[in-house]
């Protein structure tokens, strides 16, 4: 690394690679500089200007994820200038539509009662659904921003929830453009961009029309993206609210070999939610719309929990040593009188690579047996 690369952050020296922006030097070290439209992996665009910072020597504030840190480069990140930029750019944002996100009633005469409010779920049920999980709504409460100065600016748009999955909310975009850049950038399936200018800017799918007509695939990237509520999962608005904890847990998803690593949001012993875990290979928060939406199976009360075995033309419940006595017992018997070419072994493209794996190994080493294929080749 170059000794010259040397910037100064808040009275601190960091170093700093080539392509850095003041805003991954700034994370990188633990210093604080908010952000609504910058996603990582993806291009900088500056749009949100909540990230502004000051910079010795330049006439006006920069947007921290778009300017690149160079030698010798002086930055202040918590001034009474970039605290008052900021402040004015959230107030924007927030009456940029219809974020009713307990902000715009607030009493500043007490932070403290309103965001104990704020945890009261059942005394807000109008809220947007994205109450408790918006960027744009903690930083309103972070920098105590008054949004009673400007008007909520009324939308021209109407929701659109014509699909299984994903209800998109105009009313509450900021056009931040994150969705933009996670299906254009991370997942490269150009589904979405901007469409029409000025007052009529708007993400659209391809012609304008509806996601369900379109090249979207569903895999949910735009939603996890998404810093406040204009891009919700269905499922989310079909839940009753509770206030119930949800704790996140930790696991491989199933649905294929992938290995892709998602969080199980669990609350009252159900899966709620499945987001990607970011961060970590091999999908560092990707997921397909299987490994997203697909969940609903998990907390089905007909779902089967226990072996079956049938007798005199109908099932009866089985402990699973029962069962597996029974199967180990008929394959047994097969191959003693037929030979073990009498078996086959059908394994799926939609387990993970670990079962197919003991499937071909019980195949040729238990069984004795080279047929087993895989539904791939179906």
């Amino acid at each position: 690394m170059n000794s010259q690369n040397i910037i100064v952050i808040d009275g601190q020296e960091f170093t700093f690679n080539q392509d850095d922006t003041i805003l991954q030097v700034a994370e990188r070290n633990g210093i604080f500089i908010p952000t609504l439209c910058y996603l990582k992996g993806t291009s900088p665009t500056g749009a949100c200007r909540v990230c502004l910072v000051e910079v010795e020597g330049a006439r006006n504030l920069v947007a921290s994820c778009a300017t690149p840190a160079a030698s010798d480069m002086v930055v202040r990140t918590d001034t009474e200038r970039v605290i008052k930029a900021r402040k004015l750019n959230i107030e924007l944002l927030l009456a940029s539509g219809q974020h009713n996100c307990l902000a715009q009633d607030m009493d500043m005469d007490s932070w403290t009662d309103f965001q104990l409010r704020a945890m009261e779920t059942n005394e807000h049920k109008e809220l947007c659904p994205a109450h408790g999980d918006c960027r744009l709504q903690d930083l309103a409460i972070r920098y105590q921003v008054n949004t009673n100065r400007f008007l909520p600016t009324e939308t021209k748009y109407s929701i659109e929830n014509v699909n299984p999955f994903i209800i998109r909310d105009f009313s509450r975009c900021i056009l931040c453009g994150r969705c933009v850049q996670a299906c254009n950038e991370v997942q490269v399936n150009n589904a979405i961009s901007y469409g029409y200018r000025g007052s009529t800017l708007k993400i659209v799918a391809k012609a304008d029309l509806a996601l369900k007509d379109s090249d979207c695939v569903f895999c949910g990237e735009c939603i996890q993206a998404c810093p406040v509520g204009a891009l919700i999962p269905k499922q989310d608005l079909l839940k009753e609210r509770s206030v119930s904890k949800t704790k996140k847990v930790h696991t491989t998803c199933s649905y294929c070999g992938v290995g892709c690593q998602i969080y199980l949001h669990v609350r009252d012993n159900k899966v709620v939610k499945v987001t990607g875990v970011n961060d970590i290979a091999p999908n560092f928060g990707s997921l397909c719309v299987k490994g997203r939406f697909g969940y609903d199976f998990v907390n089905d009360k007909k779902r089967l929990k226990t072996p079956l075995i049938k007798e005199n033309g109908t099932f009866r419940e089985a402990s699973w040593d029962e069962a597996l006595d029974l199967v180990a017992d008929k394959l047994k018997r097969i191959k003693d009188e037929s030979g073990p070419d009498a078996i086959q072994v059908l394994t799926s493209a939609r387990t993970t690579n670990e079962e197919n794996y003991i499937a071909q190994k019980f195949a040729r080493a238990v069984i004795g047996t080279n047929n087993i294929d895989h539904c791939a080749r179906l």
